[in-house]
């Protein structure tokens, strides 16, 4: 599995910087003063350098939504209990959750991707079933998964991309679901990054202050009994992390080897990045970051990966919300792109 991993890692082609002069050549020619449009710009001229093309468009777009439970819940992580995941799995299915109204905004289709819910799942339309384990276990204790599991997670994440990208998509939006999974989240920034876990324990589900303490003081315990190496993303994803999480990874690196577009889009879906730029840092220069999230750390994590959001709402629902309404914000860079005239087909003299 390994072996697959590191091929499809050294797929992986940066954005192509010709392809990205041509494309400001035009956007500075159209008929509007130069770089007025700001980051609108900058995201037509990102798409064109990565799908290479003068012609850059979204086309068909899936928020391919990971989904998984975390032992570590038992150490009241959270204010839900682990049921409820398998429970929002249901309501995603169904259409009702959030993601589902805001992607059919946005003009996406919403595929639901069991990684390791405790629960055994019905099948049922849009939901694809990758499960790695029925959960991960507490690691305050131990691992939380083997690392032949975080590899497994990782390469179906790969797969999931690639069948993604036969069936017609060219643009990947990532979500997740799983009770507590703020809490491996921040475990594996903190192990990649090195920020103090205090800076990136968030309120998660809603903790209040001493709620929030406790995550940083659980997250500080995993760290310490499971040593994980910060220059192994594999050891840190089966030492602190999710089966969603590492699924996530895989998403990204597949993704980025397949020339899609992806869009990241919060606190989850960017440790699940963290961990792809640990293998590959070319990611986190494909990748779009959706959102700057309200949760604790979310931001921090972007900073050291370089990366700038898209929007900044004060959003922390997670399930790819903040990536599918950062779609219309690139949707409406690439209407610039190709609909605008230029100043010779206006007819405008330029000065």
């Amino acid at each position: 599995m390994e072996k697959i991993i590191s091929e499809t890692l050294g797929r992986i082609q940066p954005p192509d910087e010709e392809w990205r002069r041509r494309a400001w050549e035009r956007i500075d020619n159209l008929v509007k003063p130069v770089r007025s449009l700001g980051r609108l710009e900058e995201i037509a001229a990102h798409v064109v350098a990565v799908q290479r093309t003068t012609a850059p468009a979204l086309d068909e777009k899936v928020v391919a939504l990971m989904a998984g439970d975390h032992g570590v819940v038992e150490e009241g992580v959270s204010l839900y209990p682990q049921e409820v995941t398998a429970k929002m799995v249901e309501n995603f299915t169904g259409g009702g959750a959030a993601i589902c109204a805001l992607a059919r905004h946005a003009g996406a289709r919403v595929t639901v991707i069991d990684m390791g819910v405790a629960a055994e799942l019905a099948p049922a339309e849009g939901l694809l079933i990758r499960k790695v384990g029925k959960g991960t276990a507490n690691f305050t204790k131990g691992p939380a998964m083997s690392r032949g599991d975080a590899a497994k997670a990782v390469l179906a994440g790969i797969e999931t991309a690639r069948e993604l990208k036969a069936g017609g998509a060219r643009t990947l939006i990532t979500g997740d679901m799983g009770i507590g999974n703020t809490t491996p989240s921040a475990a594996v920034c903190a192990a990649i990054t090195g920020i103090d876990p205090s800076e990136l324990a968030g309120r998660g589900t809603g903790l209040d202050d001493e709620g929030v303490r406790k995550k940083a003081a659980v997250i500080k315990e995993g760290l310490r009994v499971n040593r994980p190496d910060p220059d192994d993303a594999l050891d840190v994803l089966s030492k602190v992390g999710g089966f969603e999480i590492a699924g996530i990874c895989g998403l990204i690196i597949g993704g980025c080897a397949e020339g899609m577009i992806v869009v990241v889009d919060g606190f989850i879906s960017t440790a699940g990045l963290a961990a792809a730029w640990k293998m590959c840092p070319e990611t986190s220069r494909i990748a779009f970051a959706a959102h700057r999230s309200a949760e604790n750390g979310h931001g921090k994590v972007l900073d050291f990966l370089g990366m700038s959001p898209i929007l900044d709402l004060g959003m922390r629902l997670g399930e790819g919300t903040g990536g599918a309404v950062a779609l219309h914000v690139i949707e409406a860079s690439l209407r610039m792109f190709r609909e605008m005239a230029s100043f010779g087909e206006a007819g405008v003299e330029r000065r």
